[in-house]
């Protein structure tokens, strides 16, 4: 299991950073290797990805969603990963967003790329490439205020 963290510093208020993160559908736009998630319901989510020659498809469960705070999440099927986003206030208009990935790499082209640190690049990089879609813009494209509870059981 590979964890991955980084962090990025965007030029918006902490709302509008996490209302456009809770626009999984836009993830496209500025996440290399997605090619389509679809939300199914609030907190089922399908992805598909392609990297390289290669393209999965998975099921992810939001697990826990606090507005303006955080989003967690876990595969149901396909590779094993699981994540967290955070969303921390700076001023009134720069936020710090946080990103945690746990991630089992899936066959040889993934676990390849885990060793070579492909996939810390691809998320820095992913991480980027959302700075500049949500200060680009200036707005989010939607937002979903609702809140979902961890289970404790």
């Amino acid at each position: 299991m590979s964890v991955i963290e980084q962090a990025v510093e965007v030029d918006v208020p902490v709302r509008t950073a996490y209302d456009q993160w809770t626009q999984f559908e836009d993830f496209p736009h500025f996440m290399e290797g997605v090619e389509s998630v679809a939300q199914i319901t609030d907190t089922k989510l399908h992805w598909r990805t392609k990297v390289g020659p290669v393209v999965r498809e998975f099921d992810a469960d939001i697990t826990e969603q606090t507005p303006d705070q955080r989003i967690a999440w876990c595969s149901t099927s396909g590779p094993t990963h699981s994540g967290v986003v955070t969303f921390h206030r700076i001023a009134d208009a720069r936020s710090r967003i946080m990103l945690q990935l746990e991630i089992d790499p899936d066959g040889f082209v993934e676990q390849a790329g885990d060793k070579l640190g492909l996939l810390k690049r691809r998320t820095k990089g992913d991480m980027e490439r959302f700075k500049e879609f949500i200060e680009s813009r200036g707005s989010e494209t939607g937002g979903w205020r609702g809140e979902v509870k961890q289970d404790k059981t």
